[in-house]
């Protein structure tokens, strides 16, 4: 099937070839499985093998935290063979409000957003769409001469760069190795504010801006590296959610809700909450003066999922979801990319997404970086500290924070 990308102007050609996506997206909606895993429930613990006696020090460690004033509020959900075992909330979703945190409570998961947007692009990569090692040039063609940064003129925030030795590819955006930084976030200064002057939008926002519009603004900034040369944790998962738009023909939330989210019943994750959904949403909070406060306006208005213009999906970090939801979404990893019937992926995609992308760029032989989780080994296992083999790092993490102070009350899925 031909490919679509983007071209100066509509022909025969390309519009018969814009028909083939489309036809191939109708018929790609996700099928019945020969396997049948049942969706999450709940089941007594000692039914899948559980120690009770073990989840009460789930419980007390979590009473604990909030008594302490170490988090706001926690949900907390243990699931084994399927089976939710544990599933409880502590603490305040807000405290200024004193609204008692529940356990179908709405999170923003901030960077948990990455792992699903990578999974989306792996739904397209099985349809033979593209190739992992195809230049993200052949379908945003603002990428096409990209520079790694040389000079910086902080005076007036002009640059030299060198031509990039190697194009970034699907891949290089999956692995974070591209060299795109992470604007506001980004370690680097010199990012920071190239990436405010040139008006990138990271993270999310309340303004009328879409995910394209800061994508060809990212694509004229340069690179922190060379591709493929460094591990830099980045915005390329937004890059992607822009190339799913372009690939799929429809916008990256309508793809995520009918590709994804319906299939697997995550009927509370979306970028914007429904007015009937908003009271559900945690607030972001911060300690002052012993107490846990609202969160203030800064760069971002923590208020994005439920006001504003609604129109920003950002790959990397805009989702909002429930413990439950995000539970879910793993177990359908778990189940080898099926869940209720329905398949998601196929078990050699899973096993292709959990497998070493990087080499040693990541992790130093602890962990590995996948196409979509940072994998713990039995190596990292081994020293204590950090629970069984399987996925973790920023992909899915247990804590939805994007920024060292503010916290969401705490999502344990």
């Amino acid at each position: 099937m031909t490919t679509p990308r983007r071209t100066p102007g509509p022909s025969i050609r390309s519009l018969l070839a814009l028909a083939l996506a489309v036809a191939a997206l109708t018929s790609a909606a996700q099928t019945p499985s020969a396997k049948h895993s049942p969706p999450l429930a709940e089941a007594r613990p000692i039914s899948v093998g559980v120690s009770p006696e073990r989840l009460a020090r789930i419980e007390a460690m979590c009473e604990k935290a909030v008594a302490d004033g170490a988090v706001p509020g926690v949900v907390a959900l243990v699931a084994r063979h399927g089976k939710i075992v544990f599933h409880q909330a502590f603490g305040f979703a807000d405290n200024a409000a004193r609204r008692e945190l529940r356990r179908d409570d709405i999170f923003r998961i901030a960077s948990q957003s990455k792992a699903i947007t990578a999974t989306a692009v792996m739904m397209l990569w099985e349809e033979g769409r593209f190739r992992l090692d195809d230049p993200i040039a052949n379908f945003i063609p603002e990428f096409r001469d990209a520079q790694v940064l040389k000079t910086y003129n902080d005076t007036d925030g002009t640059w030299t760069g060198e031509p990039a030795r190697t194009p970034i590819t699907i891949r290089h955006l999956l692995t974070h190795t591209s060299g795109i930084g992470y604007g506001v976030i980004d370690g680097d200064e010199r990012f920071r504010k190239l990436y405010a002057k040139a008006g990138v939008t990271d993270l999310f926002t309340t303004e009328p801006v879409t995910i394209g519009e800061s994508v060809r603004k990212l694509a004229k900034l340069p690179l922190h590296h060379h591709p493929g040369e460094r591990f830099t944790y980045s915005e390329g998962l937004d890059v992607l959610g822009y190339f799913i738009e372009i690939v799929s023909g429809l916008t990256f939330d309508q793809f995520l809700r009918q590709r994804l989210f319906e299939p697997l019943g995550m009927n509370d994750t979306g970028f914007y909450l429904p007015e009937e959904k908003a009271g559900r949403l945690v607030a972001v909070q911060k300690p002052e003066n012993g107490q846990w406060i609202r969160y203030p306006v800064t760069f971002y208005d923590p208020d994005y999922p439920i006001k504003g213009a609604k129109r920003f999906y950002s790959g990397g970090a805009g989702l909002c979801s429930t413990a439950k939801d995000y539970a879910t979404f793993l177990q359908m990893y778990l189940n080898g990319g099926e869940l209720n019937g329905v398949r998601i992926l196929s078990r050699t995609t899973i096993d292709t997404l959990m497998r070493s992308q990087v080499g040693d760029l990541f992790g130093g032989g602890d962990k590995v970086y996948g196409l979509a989780f940072g994998v713990l080994t039995d190596k990292g296992q081994a020293k204590g500290a950090k629970a069984a083999p399987g996925p973790s790092t920023g992909a899915a993490t247990s804590t939805p924070n994007t920024s060292p102070t503010p916290r969401n009350s705490s999502s344990a899925s």
